[in-house]
């Protein structure tokens, strides 16, 4: 069974445990990252792919507020199936996933593909120190489990929680823009890697692109992205603390 890992994953959490789990059914799995986009000429260029009977596919969605990212669902649009059976992932962190997984579940079947499993798994969140050690290794060891009950098994029985319509519209954009710092050294590896294409060529952040993913900050080699600001300081530690309580992970088979 040819396995393919495709996710959407601006700091990594979906990355690591779809790909965990693709390792656990084929050890020679490919990727298809849709994080960043591909661009020729100044315009992205849409992933397309198909994909038959014969293959196994593994997506993975990160949740912004209760929904999947819009030009993340978007980037998922060109990727068509001809019944192939696939696991549905969505990661958050730790408030809710809210209609993220069913709102994935609709996109995946209405291309083709049959879910065969879904899990909402928690990661560390964006904001504030918010399971900041997650996904651990017990998390993974369960996540392969999972996806090896799903593979072998005859199809999805259990609903997957949600709510149809979708209780929230997509999220556009982000509530907090990364700021740029003197220490920018102009390397641009965060213009480069944005997803949103909100880094311009002075290195600056367009708030009105900007989905608050924070890969910038994450990856910025000299530390110059940042969210140093009051506003942001004196949210992050509130939701903090209201997110301190450990949610675990949510399989259905």
């Amino acid at each position: 069974m040819k396995t393919t890992a495709v996710y959407f994953s601006p700091t990594g959490n979906t990355k690591k445990s779809v790909e965990a789990m693709a390792q656990a059914l084929d050890a020679e799995f490919q990727t298809v990252d849709l994080t960043a986009p591909q661009r020729k000429d100044g315009e992205e260029v849409p992933v397309q792919m198909r994909f038959s009977g014969a293959d196994f596919v593994i997506f993975g969605m990160p949740v912004y507020g209760g929904r999947l990212p819009a030009l993340a669902a978007e980037r998922l649009s060109g990727i068509r199936g001809e019944q192939t059976p696939c696991v549905l992932v969505v990661t958050y962190g730790n408030r809710h996933y809210d209609d993220a997984l069913v709102e994935l579940q609709d996109l995946c079947e209405a291309q083709g593909f049959v879910v065969k499993g879904a899990a909402a798994l928690v990661g560390r969140h964006t904001y504030g120190e918010i399971q900041v050690d997650r996904p651990d290794a017990a998390d993974l060891e369960a996540d392969v489990e999972f996806v090896r009950r799903a593979a072998s098994g005859d199809g999805l029985y259990a609903m997957i929680p949600g709510n149809r319509p979708y209780q929230k519209q997509p999220m556009g954009k982000g509530q907090f823009a990364p700021l740029t710092s003197d220490a920018c050294t102009g390397c641009g590896l965060c213009r480069k890697s944005c997803p949103a294409g909100a880094i311009g060529p002075d290195f600056q952040v367009d708030a009105e692109k900007c989905i608050s993913c924070f890969r910038c900050i994450r990856i910025c080699p000299a530390g110059a992205k940042n969210m140093d600001t009051e506003a942001y300081r004196s949210f992050a530690q509130m939701f903090t603390q209201k997110l301190a309580a450990r949610r675990e992970n949510e399989y259905f088979l």
